[in-house]
């Protein structure tokens, strides 16, 4: 497989996570935790019967405890401290923060060995964010010190993915199979927490089931599989700055949908991430090149 598909089929992944707020929206009135653990055991399912298909059952015997323990800490981690950190400060605000993670990926790919990260990789992924800031904050940011727990919960979620992230790709040799049973180690532990901090709520029409299978099948299921060929395999850079695009995708997709409306902020955001993906595009074309 070349970097440059491998690098594509990651992006997907970016496009998966930009139906995410769609599906979530529709999966109302099920809390979070009982929502993760749904989600990812659909999509842990869904992984482990591609596995069997396609012979690759026999892959996951020779994967070390800790590689699966460090896969779910990533996933389970990740959405643990996001949903405790919207609880615990302003949802714009505490998002904006969550959303340093491809910013994070750009700056700590520099750290692995046969990676060159150039000054357009990082100037592209500070446009990009600037340009995700405008979608999530609207109209203003207001960060008060009453929620500098969330905060603080935030930003280590923002570490945590892209820490996952950056470090699988030291992991190449790890089967993208073993993502299924990350998936099904994180509904695991999503349940008993939900048992012990929610009160269990089913969706009460058949559109909210459906928003969960799709929820579990797309962004919470395929997304991380081909995110995991992308960091592996692909532009790690080029990845971590063209994933500002999730939040403008999906507002698109909000407003095609009818529940945002479309604005200026919307417009300049566009621009942003646009300008931010081609700068760091040139940067690992150049790369490429004097290779």
């Amino acid at each position: 497989m070349t970097k440059g598909r491998a690098t594509a089929i990651g992006f997907v992944a970016v496009v998966l996570w930009s139906l995410l707020a769609l599906f979530t929206v529709g999966t109302l009135p099920v809390p979070p935790l009982q929502l993760n653990a749904m989600a990812f055991a659909i999509g842990g399912f869904a992984g482990s019967v591609w596995i069997i298909r396609t012979g690759g059952l026999s892959q996951l015997r020779g994967v070390s405890w800790r590689v699966y323990a460090f896969g779910t800490a990533g996933l389970f981690g990740y959405h643990l401290l996001y949903f405790s950190a919207l609880r615990l400060a302003p949802a714009a605000e505490a998002g904006l923060i969550a959303y340093l993670w491809p910013l994070l990926i750009v700056l700590f790919s520099g750290l692995l060995p046969s990676e060159h990260l150039r000054a357009g990789h990082i100037a592209g992924a500070a446009i990009s964010f600037s340009g995700a800031a405008l979608i999530v904050t609207g109209s203003g940011v207001d960060f008060s010190t009453n929620a500098l727990p969330g905060f603080g919960l935030a930003l280590l979620c923002a570490l945590t993915w892209a820490g996952y992230s950056v470090l699988s790709r030291r992991m190449g040799q790890v089967p993208t199979a073993a993502v299924a049973v990350f998936c099904l180690a994180t509904s695991a532990l999503s349940l008993p927490l939900h048992l012990v901090f929610e009160e269990t709520i089913w969706p009460a029409h058949l559109i909210g089931w459906g928003a969960i299978v799709a929820l579990g099948l797309g962004p919470v299921g395929l997304a991380f599989y081909v995110w995991d060929i992308g960091v592996k395999r692909g532009d790690i850079q080029l990845l971590g700055t063209s994933a500002y695009a999730a939040p403008l995708l999906s507002t698109l997709v909000l407003v095609l949908a009818g529940i945002a409306k479309p604005s200026l902020v919307l417009a300049g955001a566009a621009i942003l991430i646009t300008a931010g993906a081609a700068i760091a595009a040139r940067s690992s074309a150049r790369i490429s090149q004097n290779r």
